[in-house]
């Protein structure tokens, strides 16, 4: 009888064991990623945003394109080093290649809009979590991108769209579902993945 309460326990501790150290090492990773991680995705937005006023300034709205569908793609491929992956996702992605979200960035774009429905200010709006998959275990950061003004020109409604921007943004991408925003919502967010070490 000793014996199968001894074993029982051993059993408990052996299968308790890595449970506790996985939760330990997920609020380490989280510690240790947010607030980079937060940082990283303001500064981008910030840069991002420079760039798409300087364009929309310099060469008009029509031309100002490739400030998202190049400039972007490539800013966010110089902040995906060192085991870090930033990119753009939306419920409604003009690029379905690039800012399709996948399951749980869907999950928190969702939870955004309702949280902006409710009054929440979108400057505070993040997530943050520790997935597990086939690559191995991840932190994972969004941060709420808000539609701004200067958005309109492009990802207003369609009143607010020029017919040259309508026919350039059709020829440029096909499946766009970018549309029909207003100023304070919620456009899509900046996702960073890093590797849990």
């Amino acid at each position: 009888m000793n014996n199968i309460i001894f074993n029982t326990a051993l059993l408990l501790i052996a299968l308790t064991v890595p449970a506790c150290a996985t939760i330990i090492n997920d609020e380490v990773a989280t510690a240790k990623y947010l607030e980079e991680s937060r940082n990283t995705a303001l500064e981008f937005r910030k840069k991002l945003g420079d760039v798409q006023k300087a364009q929309l300034e310099s060469v008009g709205v029509e031309n100002a394109i490739p400030a998202c569908k190049v400039i972007a793609p490539a800013m966010a491929a110089e902040y995906s080093k060192n085991g870090q992956m930033l990119i753009r996702v939306s419920l409604k992605a003009r690029n379905k290649k690039q800012g399709t979200p996948d399951t749980w960035e869907k999950e928190v774009l969702e939870s955004f809009d309702k949280a902006q429905l409710a009054g929440k200010p979108l400057d505070v709006m993040e997530a943050s979590t520790v997935s597990k998959d086939a690559d191995g275990r991840w932190f994972r950061y969004m941060k709420a991108i808000p539609t701004q003004p200067q958005c309109l020109q492009c990802h207003g409604k369609p009143n607010e769209i020029s017919a040259a921007m309508k026919a350039l943004l059709a020829r440029e991408y096909p499946e766009d579902m970018a549309t029909d925003y207003s100023v304070g919502e919620v456009r899509g967010a900046i996702s960073i993945r890093r590797k849990v070490d």
